[in-house]
């Protein structure tokens, strides 16, 4: 088979968007070594042709039937605007429509997604979890069988280290993740704030990268802002922690959560639906108004913890970026399929 990719996330430092297509286009050369796999992105190497230059309109659609490409995989809410050939758009969530706080730069997709989709330039959809599967046809009015589920994976590198290294001088509460206003940081400072009245040591180490619309956060003593923090670095900095913290107000997968539980890292969860179903019992789940009272609960049940890694453990070994990229050339051939019909 002969696909194209969308690899415009990798021009991203960090975050869940990189880590899905970089992580996808690894297993799918792995898994299918006989495909021809073109991640493609004008941001990667800018066209030399000044027409296409429009890229989505004029330099996709051209790069693609050059390439003889059978079909294309839109990594990020898109997919050219000439139909040259069958097309998979992966909407991780639909968060640029739900609040325009949490996103300084979706306009763009706030606007196109929808009317490709109206137009059917998206043979199929594609999203991580059966909640987000639901929401997506609630609000496009799309066809529940022209939405796919494929999940996400934690990345392979992220288990146990063989050596954690000692135990930290003070104990933390972590969170990993992108800082932007969609993650609920406010609250999960003002739970751990709360806390240290009665567990004057424990600490909270808040790393990843901050976005242009993060929330203001200054450090205090017992709060640490790491910034990005290298990959290596990630399984020695879960597995010290309490637990991850993750109070997100909405989310399309939670690739933070599933990559803490496979390095047995307790996790404390918000109620969102797609972060119910990943987890699926494996962690603990609470509102703001409850979540310093949960942090507490987990700090003074050292039994209640050991149950989580487990838990976390096992669930996580349910999710592979093997199983991901089967599934992804699953879409595609269905795609094919219902494009050769029409």
């Amino acid at each position: 088979m002969i696909a194209a990719i969308d690899a415009t996330p990798l021009t991203l430092p960090s975050g869940g968007l990189r880590r899905y297509t970089e992580e996808l286009i690894r297993a799918l050369n792995s898994e299918f070594p006989d495909d021809a796999i073109h991640p493609l992105s004008d941001q990667l190497t800018p066209p030399a042709n000044p027409f296409d230059r429009r890229w989505w309109s004029i330099g996709l659609p051209r790069t693609l039937r050059r390439l003889r490409a059978q079909v294309f995989h839109g990594t990020n809410f898109a997919v050219p605007w000439l139909p040259v050939c069958p097309t998979v758009m992966m909407i991780h969530d639909i968060s640029p429509w739900l609040d325009p706080t949490w996103h300084h730069a979706a306009s763009q997709v706030r606007r196109r997604t929808p009317v490709q989709l109206r137009l059917n330039l998206a043979t199929l959809v594609g999203t991580g979890t059966e909640a987000v599967k639901r929401q997506i046809i609630e609000k496009f009015h799309l066809d529940p069988s022209r939405v796919v589920v494929i999940p996400d994976a934690p990345a392979p590198h992220l288990r146990p280290p063989a050596d954690p290294g000692p135990p930290p001088d003070r104990p933390y509460f972590l969170f990993l993740g992108t800082i932007e206003p969609r993650k609920n940081l406010p609250a999960l400072i003002a739970a751990w704030r709360d806390l240290r009245r009665t567990h004057k040591n424990i600490d909270l180490i808040v790393a990843g990268r901050r976005r242009a619309d993060a929330p203001p956060i200054e450090e205090e003593p017992g709060l640490t802002l790491t910034g990005e923090i290298p990959d290596e670095q990630i399984p020695g900095l879960l597995a010290r922690a309490t637990a991850l913290v993750y109070p997100s107000h909405y989310e399309g997968f939670g690739l933070p959560v599933v990559e803490a539980m496979q390095c047995g890292t307790p996790v404390i969860a918000s109620r969102d639906p797609a972060l119910l179903e990943v987890a699926n019992g494996a962690a603990l789940h609470t509102d703001p108004e409850t979540l310093r009272q949960t942090m507490q609960t987990l700090l003074d049940t050292p039994d209640l913890a050991k149950t989580l890694r487990a838990a976390g453990l096992r669930r996580a070994a349910d999710f592979t970026w093997t199983r991901t990229a089967r599934q992804t050339r699953e879409a595609w051939q269905e795609a094919i399929a219902r494009h050769t019909a029409h």
